[in-house]
């Protein structure tokens, strides 16, 4: 019988207030999302992750002293390892805290698979997220002498497991604003420098690919909505329009919001801080008649579904999107690159 690895991964998050710091500089270290000389890099997230620390640590305040996001993922793979059977074993990887690759890659070469497909927990593609993990497993996998077949999912932005559990979502969302309110559905992604995606990076393509697959199967496709981005820092222009100003502009206007976290699969500090804190109180302040927030597809059966389905049709090797997404232009897209 052959056996099949499956590392399914995912961000990472602190995991108490003493994590906090570690967990920014491996993030800020990252040479996929500091693109500057490696000098450079080690320096300011040194001081990025200093700065950074007090405010980063009263947002996990909120919701514990830590990130939820390595137990919902940890849901996710228990809910994913029952669907594909014992002839695959799920293993969860975080990028910049613990499980790190290199250890998980040591469990992988223990359980001795015939062939390995990583899996991102992030339904669309960028070479902040899905690259930035693929870079660093292969080193930590060759560490320990783990060299089988291995296959890539790059991107799932349409998957109809995924689509059809947010669409339900926002309608069920939906259903419950009062009968007269005049409503806006917010798509809200977390963002990227906008120099990252003028450089081909399709990040940005594919959630909207995504939201029009929501859309495709809500109730009422024609709702009035829109695209938009959270969680920018720094001085660098950043994809637009920002979630913030679009509630601004939804109080302006007396509408209600509908916001779903359309780039996120599990619930932590983007979602459960951002939105459901800071937002929430932004759009009080800013007038919006009511604001309610959908909730991520987390371990939802369709969503589990969706992820059976896109490892069970992995090749052996190479890299693998949920369908045809990128067209020409996006030089970063994997796919694009192994056609070419």
């Amino acid at each position: 019988m052959s056996r099949t690895a499956v590392v399914i991964y995912n961000l990472g998050g602190p995991d108490s207030p003493e994590a906090v710091r570690p967990f920014l500089k491996n993030l800020f270290s990252d040479p996929m999302i500091l693109r500057v000389p490696g000098p450079v890099r080690w320096f300011l997230s040194w001081l990025i992750s200093w700065r950074r620390t007090p405010v980063a640590q009263e947002i996990y305040a909120e919701i514990g002293g830590r990130s939820p996001i390595l137990p919902e993922t940890e849901k996710q793979g228990a809910a994913l390892q029952k669907a594909l059977g014992e002839e695959y074993r799920v293993f969860v990887a975080m990028r910049y805290w613990h499980p790190y690759a290199d250890a998980v890659a040591r469990d992988v070469a223990e359980w001795k698979p015939d062939r390995i497909v990583l899996l991102p927990l992030y339904p669309q593609f960028s070479t902040t997220t899905t690259e930035s993990f693929n870079r660093i497993w292969y080193p930590a996998a060759s560490s320990v002498g783990l060299s089988v077949p291995t296959s890539e999912i790059c991107c799932w932005p349409e998957a109809d497991g995924f689509v059809n559990s947010v669409a339900a979502a926002t309608d069920h969302a939906i259903a419950k604003l009062h009968a007269c309110a005049d409503f806006r559905v917010l798509f809200s992604a977390h963002g990227l420098p906008k120099k990252i995606v003028d450089g081909g990076d399709p990040y940005a393509h594919q959630v909207e690919r995504t939201a029009a697959a929501v859309l495709f199967r809500m109730i009422n496709p024609n709702v009035d909505h829109i695209v938009c981005y959270q969680s920018r820092v720094g001085p660098l222009e950043w994809l637009q329009p920002y979630t913030e100003d679009e509630i601004k502009r939804a109080g302006a206007e007396g509408k209600a919001l509908i916001v779903v976290p359309i780039a996120f699969v599990s619930e932590h500090s983007e979602t459960l801080v951002e939105l459901d804190i800071e937002y929430a109180k932004l759009a009080k302040e800013s007038g919006v008649s009511e604001y309610i927030r959908v909730p991520t597809v987390n371990a939802t059966d369709a969503f589990i579904d969706a992820l059976t389905k896109l490892v069970i049709a992995a090749p052996e090797t190479g890299t693998v999107a949920g369908g045809e997404i990128c067209t020409a232009g996006f030089r970063e897209c994997p796919c694009l690159k192994v056609r070419a």
